[in-house]
């Protein structure tokens, strides 16, 4: 267990050191007046405190990615503990603070248009279909888990318990941020967090048998871990569903002091939970019924399932599993909010008036119903190649920022250029993109992370000559507000 609970430290000490690195590199300003004041518009823009944002940050973020994808990660063995730990602390917790700052100093901008600033006019519109089509897979995928996950606790159709979950998501879509999701989350963030915990103490109070490091590939059918790994195994490691999530919670930050914890202290948080189902999934299946033929037959969700009932018996099973339909759910609403105000920024829509709000979320729901007929895994193929472009975009976002306001940029710079190439070898290789060979997708793969590296040194000189302002002008708090924030 050394090689897991050294991971799980590891995070922890990342959070308080690299964590610190980034937080003094980005260079936060206490009296600037943040979106949630400047903006407010008691809809999406409306102050609330840091507890509060971090739990909704983490339930955003914490879809079944973290729990489905390590549990089919663990496939390849104690390696994707390697990932889950670097990737976490050095991409996808760097991903999560610097969308979520670079947002706040934008009036609370989407990915969609910060890369329009950022990346130029063709990139908005690029983003903006890449950012929807992400969400809608997203809300599909968390309506279809929790749903099945519900279906075999309950006597209740299938079909019934969809319904319901568009339903809540309809509500929370529409409704402002601090009715819904911000009463009802903390509640949720309880059962989230002895889910997890639960599980995590299990394993150690019966001394499961958690590999140790080992970097030899053990996938049974041998799928290399360049790039399937670090697209299987995104939520946890590096998440691009998390720049479309960020901005939610920048409109809502009371100072940009509260950034580390809410957005980088989050990631690291999302990061221990893939590590405990990992190690789960890796400890329980082995011998006589391995974990590929439990996935083979259920799938990640009966893996979750065998998990929480043989480490915590009925009732805290029955718990544990509770806990695990609440992250999708929790993720599915605020993806679906994210697409409404997505839409609404990029039509110029005011979202003030229902009727508006109605006007764009009835379409996207009834879009998404009908993906719910789609097989599970190839949705969450393809959802896995839309959440790393994202991430990728959101990544070269952040490098220009720095780059232009002339801060060390390499600590988005090298993570942007690996998962560019992983990216580009996943849809060439897969089958469901061209399906070359791993050879000519690499080599394919190379050509086009060098085009983007061209193309982005080129919108770095043509901005460095121009008049070029990396964060829109906003006016200090007064002493007042300052004291009761720091409160």
């Amino acid at each position: 267990m050394i090689t897991f609970i050294v991971s799980i430290l590891l995070l922890i000490v990342g959070y308080f050191t690299y964590g610190k690195f980034v937080e003094r590199v980005f260079v936060t300003d206490r009296k600037r007046q943040t979106p949630a004041y400047s903006m407010r518009d008691n809809i999406d823009y409306v102050p609330m405190n840091t507890t509060r944002n971090s739990l909704i940050q983490l339930l955003n973020i914490a879809g079944v990615g973290p729990i489905f994808g390590p549990i089919l990660g663990a496939l390849y063995g104690p390696v994707a503990f390697v990932w889950i730990v670097i990737g976490c602390i050095f991409a996808g917790a760097v991903h999560d603070y610097l969308t979520g700052m670079i947002s706040i100093r934008n009036h609370g901008a989407h990915l969609p248009q910060l890369a329009g600033k950022f990346l130029g006019k063709v990139m908005k519109h690029v983003v903006n279909g890449f950012a929807i089509l992400l969400l809608l897979l997203v809300g599909t995928v968390f309506v279809t888990s929790p749903a099945a996950l519900l279906d075999n606790m309950t006597p209740i159709s299938l079909t019934l318990i969809i319904m319901a979950i568009f339903v809540y998501y309809l509500i929370a879509t529409l409704l402002p941020i601090d009715k819904v999701i911000g009463r009802i989350y903390p509640y949720f963030g309880a059962l989230l967090l002895f889910s997890a915990a639960g599980i995590g103490i299990g394993m150690i109070v019966t001394g499961a048998p958690i590999p140790e490091l080992s970097f030899q590939n053990m996938h049974p059918e041998g799928a290399p871990i360049f790039p399937l790994l670090f697209l299987t195994i995104s939520c946890g490691a590096l998440s691009g569903f998390h720049a479309t999530q960020t901005p939610i919670i920048s409109r809502t930050t009371e100072n940009e002091t509260s950034g580390r914890k809410i957005f980088y202290g989050m990631m690291i948080t999302e990061g221990i939970i893939a590590m405990i189902w990992a190690a789960a999934a890796m400890s329980l299946f082995h011998g006589d019924q391995s974990l590929s033929d439990v996935l083979a037959a259920g799938g990640p969700a009966a893996v979750v399932s065998e998990v929480s009932t043989t480490m915590l018996g009925a009732v805290g099973g029955t718990l544990a599993i509770l806990g695990v339909i609440v992250l999708p759910i929790t993720s599915g609403d605020t993806a679906f909010r994210s697409a409404r105000m997505i839409i609404a920024d990029y039509l110029k829509i005011d979202q003030r008036p229902i009727v508006k709000r109605l006007l764009i979320a009835v379409p996207l729901f009834v879009v998404s119903y009908a993906l719910t007929h789609m097989d599970f895994t190839l949705l969450w193929r393809y959802f896995s190649w839309a959440n790393q472009t994202t991430a990728v975009i959101a990544l070269w976002v952040a490098t220009m920022y720095l780059v232009l306001s002339r801060k060390p940029y390499l600590i988005t710079s090298i993570p942007a250029v690996f998962m560019t190439m992983a990216t580009f070898t996943y849809i060439a290789y897969a089958p469901i993109g061209f399906g070359l060979s791993l050879q000519v997708s690499y080599v394919v793969a190379a050509m086009g992370t060098l085009v983007c590296i061209a193309l982005f040194m080129k919108r770095v000189r043509r901005l460095s000559r121009a008049t070029f302002t990396v964060d829109e002008p906003a006016t200090n708090f007064s002493e007042d507000v300052l004291a009761t924030s720091s409160k």
